[in-house]
C-alpha cells in the first residue's frame, strides 16, 4: 500500500520538483482557455507563463490589507490618514449638508438684494445727477467756497399741485440754502422768504423786479430750461446772503409725500406762534371734502405725519381763518425745516437703511422727483457727509426773531404784499453780516468781536487806517478817535470782555502784546469788547 501524502481539505498537495503555475508531471491539464476580446489574446489557465512566475513579493503584497476593515458600516473607525491612504471619503452628517445649503442660499439671497439695490440706485443716480454713470464708483470732493463751506439752495415747485391752489407752478413755494462743512460735518440751514423783493437779471413777463419766488419761473422760460433757472436761482440768493452757491436741489411735492411715506413717516415737533394754542390751516380740508380739519395740531411732538400731512403743515401759514402762525410765511418756513430734518434723520437711521422695501421707496422718490447739479462723482462723499454730521449738528438760522432783531421785514409795495430787509429795500448788507458772522469758519468772525480804535500819537488817518486793517480780519469797529496824551509804546489793547478769547487772542497776535485787564483811559460806551490805542511806531 502506498503512503498517503497529508493534505488539507480541499487542497492536494503538488509533487516534489514541480512550480506553482506548472502542470503536474504525469497528468494532462484539461483545456481551460481565457479569451479576451480579441481572438489573438488567448491564455489557458493553469498553464505556465513563460517569463512570469509568482514570486514572494507577489503574496506578500495581496495579503497585505487583508486585515484591513473596509464594511462601509464600519469605515468610521477608520484614521484620517487610513481613509486618507484608502481614498475613503467621510460621508457628511445631515446637519452639515443642511447648513451648506442654507449657507449657499443666503448667499444667493444677499447677491441678489445687492444687484437689485446696485440697478435701483443706478436707475434713480442717473435720473437724479449730473455726469457718467460709471462715475459712481469715485469719491470726489464736493465744491467749496473761500471758507470750507459747500452750499445748496434747495427750491420746491408745485407743478404737480394736485389741488391747484395757485396757476404758478413754476413759482418757487419755498428757497432754502443748506450749508454743509465736510471736514467738521456741520450743517446750517437758512430759508429765503418767497416774497422778497428782488431785482431780476432780465425782464419778464413780472417786469424786472419782483419777488424771489418768481426768479426761477423767469430763468427757466416756466420751467422749460431748469438748468438756467436753478442758476439764476443760485446767483440770486447767494447775493443776498454773501454767499458762493455751488449746487441746486430742485424738487415737486410728489417728492417730499414719497420721501416721507417711504420711510413710515416722520415725528415733527409743532410749536404754535403765539405759544400754546396749537395750529389751525383750513386751506387743505379739501382733502378729506371738507369732513375735517385736515392741518390741526397742539403743540407737542406729533407721532407721525404721513407724507400728505407733512406737506401740507410744511406749507400751512392760517389760511382762511386759521391760528397759531401768527408770522405766516416765516413760520411756514421754520417748519419746512422741521420737515426736511426730521426726513434726513429718519433716512438715515438704521431701521431705514436695513429695510429694503423703504430704501427702494426712497430711491424711486428721489429718481422721478429730484433733480440737481451734483454729480455722480461726488454722490459718495455727499452720502458720507449726510450720514456723518449728527442732528445736533445742524442749526437753523432764521432771519427773524434772532439776537439781532429781525432782518427782514413785511411791507407794500405798489399794493402787494412783500417781504424786505429792514435795512432799507434791496439793501442786503445787515443780512450778509449775519450771514457771515454765523458761518464763517473764522472764529473770530463767529464772536462778532467790537473794538473801538484811538490814535496815540501816530500821524492823522492812521486809526482809520487801523480800522481797515482789522475789519478785514472779522473785527466789527465802532468809534475811531484820538486818545489823550501817553505813552502807549507801539500799541496798547485793552480786554473789555473776557469770554471772546480768540479775538483777543487775535488781537495779541497782531500787536505782540499782553492784553490788559484795567480800565483804558477812554470812555467806553455800548457793546465794546476791545479797546485799541496806536502808541508811536518804532
Amino acid at each position: 500500500m502506498k503512503d498517503k501524502k497529508p493534505s488539507i481539505d480541499g487542497f492536494v498537495p503538488r509533487r516534489g520538483g514541480t512550480q506553482l503555475g506548472s502542470a503536474s508531471s504525469g497528468q494532462s491539464s484539461p483545456s481551460r482557455s481565457l479569451h479576451t476580446s480579441s481572438n489573438s489574446a488567448r491564455q489557458t489557465v493553469g498553464a505556465a507563463r513563460p517569463n512570469r512566475e509568482i514570486g514572494r513579493v507577489d503574496i506578500s503584497e495581496s495579503l497585505r490589507d487583508i486585515d484591513a476593515e473596509l464594511p462601509k458600516d464600519k469605515d468610521k473607525k477608520l484614521s484620517r490618514r487610513q481613509r486618507k491612504k484608502l481614498g475613503i471619503k467621510k460621508p457628511q452628517s445631515r446637519r452639515r449638508r443642511i447648513i451648506k445649503w442654507v449657507i449657499i442660499a443666503l448667499i444667493v439671497i444677499i447677491l441678489g438684494i445687492v444687484g437689485f439695490l446696485g440697478y435701483k440706485f443706478i436707475s434713480a443716480g442717473d435720473k437724479v445727477f449730473q455726469g457718467n454713470i460709471f462715475d459712481i464708483v469715485q469719491s470726489e470732493p464736493l465744491k467749496k467756497d473761500a471758507n470750507g463751506r459747500s452750499n445748496f439752495v434747495v427750491f420746491g415747485t408745485a407743478e404737480d399741485d394736485e389741488g391747484g391752489t395757485h396757476g404758478g407752478a413754476n413759482l418757487t413755494d419755498s428757497i432754502m440754502i443748506i450749508s454743509v462743512d465736510q471736514e467738521k460735518n456741520d450743517s446750517y440751514m437758512i430759508s429765503l422768504p418767497r416774497d422778497l423783493w428782488v431785482q431780476y437779471e432780465q425782464t419778464c413777463t413780472v417786469g424786472n423786479q419782483g419777488k424771489i419766488n418768481a426768479v426761477y419761473f423767469c430763468a427757466s422760460d416756466d420751467g422749460q430750461d431748469e438748468k438756467a433757472g436753478a442758476a439764476a436761482l443760485q446767483r440770486k440768493a447767494g447775493d443776498i446772503l454773501g454767499m458762493d452757491i455751488q449746487y441746486y436741489i430742485h424738487l415737486n411735492f410728489t417728492a417730499v409725500v414719497d420721501a416721507v411715506n417711504a420711510v413710515d413717516g416722520v415725528t415733527v415737533k409743532v410749536e404754535s406762534n403765539p405759544k400754546g394754542m396749537g395750529i389751525l390751516d383750513r386751506n387743505f380740508d379739501w382733502k378729506c371734502n371738507y369732513k375735517c380739519y385736515y392741518v390741526k395740531y397742539a403743540d407737542g411732538e406729533v407721532a407721525t405725519m404721513d407724507g400728505e400731512h407733512a406737506l401740507a403743515f410744511a406749507r400751512a401759514r392760517n389760511a382762511q381763518g386759521g391760528y397759531g402762525l401768527a408770522q405766516g410765511n416765516f413760520d411756514r418756513e421754520k417748519n419746512q425745516q422741521k420737515v426736511i430734518t426730521a426726513l434726513r434723520e429718519k433716512a438715515m437711521s438704521a431701521g431705514t437703511l436695513t429695510d429694503l422695501g423703504k430704501v427702494t421707496k426712497l430711491l424711486d422718490a428721489m429718481g422721478n422727483n429730484l433733480r440737481t447739479n451734483v454729480e455722480k462723482k461726488e454722490i459718495r462723499t455727499l452720502m458720507k457727509v449726510a450720514s456723518s454730521t449728527p442732528s445736533s449738528s445742524i442749526k437753523s438760522l432764521s432771519l427773524v426773531g434772532g439776537e439781532d432783531g429781525d432782518l427782514v421785514t413785511t411791507g407794500n409795495l405798489n399794493g402787494q404784499s412783500i417781504v424786505r430787509p429792514a435795512a432799507g429795500l434791496m439793501n442786503y448788507n445787515d443780512i450778509r453780516r449775519f450771514i457771515k458772522q454765523n458761518l464763517n469758519a473764522n472764529p473770530i468772525t463767529r464772536e462778532a468781536p467790537k473794538v473801538n480804535i484811538y490814535n496815540g500819537g501816530r500821524p492823522a488817518g492812521a486809526a482809520q487806517t487801523e480800522s481797515d486793517r482789522l475789519s478785514d480780519e472779522g473785527f466789527t469797529v465802532g468809534t475811531i478817535g484820538n486818545a489823550p496824551q501817553g505813552s502807549y509804546g507801539k500799541a496798547t489793547v485793552y480786554q473789555i470782555n473776557k469770554d471772546k478769547t480768540a479775538s483777543a487772542k487775535k488781537l495779541a497776535e497782531l500787536y505782540g502784546v499782553t492784553l490788559k485787564t484795567e480800565t483804558p483811559p477812554v470812555s467806553v460806551t455800548g457793546e465794546t469788547d476791545f479797546v485799541v490805542i496806536l502808541g508811536v511806531s518804532s
